[in-house]
């Protein structure tokens, strides 16, 4: 199993900036990608992007690419979500998955979930 817990949410003006972290633990030597979603109040959970787990390459949803970043730390067995320029419309849950099948390139298969962490826009 692996367990993932995000951290770095919370409440953020309108054109500033938020890092996300996400601590993997468990069995990690099987994972092939980590990802983030979000989630908005009333709407689906969607993709924002992903990292390979050994690769370090990204693929990130067309429309937040420019502002989203992600990142890993393998020390620490960390993946960020580096956020700028945010927008009331990016206030959500932010989720980090992982999975231990299929590539990063696809947003679908993601079998480990975090709790997530509330990030709030204001205008």
């Amino acid at each position: 199993q692996v367990q993932l817990l995000e951290s770095g949410g919370g409440l953020v003006q309108t054109g500033g900036s938020l890092r996300l972290s996400c601590v993997a633990s468990g069995s990690i030597f099987r994972l092939n990608a980590v990802g983030w979603f979000r989630q908005a109040p009333g709407e689906e959970r969607e993709f924002v992007g992903a990292i390979s787990w050994n690769f370090e390459r990204t693929n990130y949803a067309a429309s937040e690419k420019g502002r989203f970043t992600i990142s890993r730390d393998d020390a620490k067995n960390t993946v960020y979500l580096e956020v700028n320029s945010l927008k009331p419309e990016d206030t959500a849950i932010y989720y980090c998955a992982a999975k231990d099948t299929g590539t990063y390139l696809l947003r679908t298969g993601y079998n480990f979930w975090g709790q997530g962490t509330q990030v709030t826009v204001s205008s």
